[in-house]
């Protein structure tokens, strides 16, 4: 633990910096905003300025993206309890009890309570982080190809199952993604791959544009064709954002409890911060004594689920920066960002770029508190964000992309590739697919690749090594789980409601 804490030190050192700072303040403004304006959140946010962080060290870069990730959770809230839109996706379950309290007239205590449930579950998150990140880094140091490669299955596994959509869907945006990923010429035997005789081609299909497309392209096809209408603005005083003693009394044991189970579904491959609201939301409504309040303005309803949506951002980190592997669509734009800087997460980049790791820890302390203190009261200058017209805003998006895009390579095929990326997200939107799963699987499908590859050559090409070492088969089996199980649950509910029926209709008899 004293390394530990001399490490955050030196992070303290390094991002106390102005120029770090700078950037912290921005991209806790930044994901404020992104967080208020619906449907663009922190994926989007990321996606717009992952050509920028070119601009930056990959310090200055991974320490704006973590600001973005923790403000959009804050500004998601915002308009979830004043104006009923939930303005990032996890902050769906906020609307429920949220809007509730502000139609009732406690606004203020509902964002008090949020801000305050996630400034701690935010640095229960970052400790967790900061131990975690190490031990597994260290365990990870002793992993092979093998183990690699069972980590790519047991994560694009799950994905599959957490994505929350059609499981033969979220499989079919699975396999285009490594698809995506095998363009261009093959490192080891020199041959072009997919590249229909074009030459720039060869390098294979850049992270930026098809990130950009699908999620910042595809997002304002979405907004466009989405009607305008404006909801009721809940405007709140300074004074009205004091919450009673009974609201702290009844909205600690939620937060608590939030930002335990939050940091630990973080670290589960999936949309980890919606899962987390949804869990924490059950929990606090099973436990509770009045459990009738729910969906009527009950404060438990706001504290659980920001609280774990909050903690579910630091548990995210774990995975890609101890193992290198992006869990969730968000981490996946993290790893972009290290990969435009010639860097590899993974458990060497803690011990070789220390400065870079202990920097983002420090910077997410400080960013929390920056968020706590902007965002309650200028509450009402971020929601009048919204009065923005679309038909203004919209282009500024696109332009930014498209400028984002072309100024990393200069190349005519990556604004061709943005746009195609961008209609094939919107397409895929429409008809139910989720791209998520897409772009988590074109990161991590080359990734499988050549952990496959160098297994077969350190086993001799004998599966038994790559199948059978003890963490793999570990791996494999709760893969597999992951699949069975949910069949196995639905097999035991069928044969209970027939045995129910039966009875039923004996006892007519």
């Amino acid at each position: 633990m004293a390394e530990i804490l001399y490490s955050l030190m030196n992070g303290f050192a390094t991002v106390l910096q102005p120029e770090y700072m700078l950037y912290v303040l921005i991209g806790t403004v930044l994901g404020t905003i992104t967080g208020v304006l619906p449907g663009l959140g922190p994926l989007g946010a990321m996606a717009i300025l992952l050509g920028f962080t070119l601009k930056l060290d990959a310090t200055g870069a991974m320490i704006l993206f973590a600001g973005i990730y923790y403000g959009a959770m804050y500004g998601g809230s915002t308009t979830s309890i004043l104006l009923n839109i939930p303005g990032e996706a996890a902050s769906v379950v906020t609307c429920l009890d949220g809007y509730k309290m502000a139609q009732k007239g406690r606004a203020g205590a509902a964002l008090t309570v949020s801000a305050a449930g996630s400034f701690f579950a935010g640095t229960v998150s970052i400790f967790g982080l900061m131990v975690a990140c190490p031990f597994l880094a260290n365990m990870a140091l002793k992993f092979g190809p093998p183990e690699f490669f069972a980590i790519g299955i047991f994560g694009l596994a799950l994905l599959v199952r957490l994505t929350g959509g059609s499981t033969l869907k979220s499989l079919i945006m699975i396999l285009i993604g490594m698809l995506v990923g095998t363009i261009g010429m093959d490192l080891e035997t020199g041959a072009r791959r997919f590249t229909l005789g074009l030459v720039d081609l060869d390098q294979g299909i850049d992270f930026l544009p098809a990130a950009m497309g699908l999620f910042g392209i595809a997002e304002v096809l979405a907004c466009v064709n989405e009607g305008t209408d404006r909801q009721i603005l809940h405007k709140v005083g300074m004074r009205e954002l004091l919450p009673t003693r009974e609201e702290w009394r009844r909205s600690l044991l939620p937060i608590f409890r939030g930002s335990f189970s939050g940091f630990f579904i973080g670290l589960v491959p999936g949309p980890s911060p919606v899962i987390a609201t949804f869990i924490s939301y059950m929990t606090e409504k099973k436990l509770s004594k009045h459990p009738e309040r729910f969906g009527e303005g009950a404060i438990e309803g706001v504290a659980g689920p920001e609280s774990a949506n909050n903690s579910a951002v630091g548990g995210a980190y774990v995975p890609l920066f101890a193992l290198g592997i992006p869990f969730t669509p968000a981490m996946a734009m993290v790893l972009g960002a290290l990969m435009l800087h010639g860097l590899t997460p993974g458990p060497n980049l803690i011990y070789e770029k220390p400065g870079l790791f202990w920097g983002v820890v420090a910077s997410m302390y400080i960013g929390n508190a920056a968020l706590l203190v902007l965002n309650l009261p200028l509450v009402n200058l971020f929601v009048s964000i919204l009065k923005v017209p679309r038909h203004i805003l919209m282009p500024v998006v696109v332009l930014i992309c498209l400028i984002g895009v072309y100024s990393v390579n200069s190349s005519r095929l990556d604004l061709l590739a943005l746009s195609v990326f961008g209609l094939a997200g919107y397409a895929l939107r429409k008809v139910g697919y989720q791209t998520a799963p897409l772009i988590l699987a074109m990161v991590l499908g080359p990734m499988i690749e050549s952990a496959f590859r160098q297994s077969m050559i350190i086993t001799g090409g004998h599966l038994q090594g790559l199948l059978f070492r003890p963490i793999c088969l570990a791996l494999y089996l709760c893969a597999a789980l992951s699949f069975v199980l949910p069949l196995i649950v639905m097999g035991i509910k069928r044969l209970q409601a027939s045995g129910a029926r039966a009875a039923v209709s004996q006892g007519n008899k």
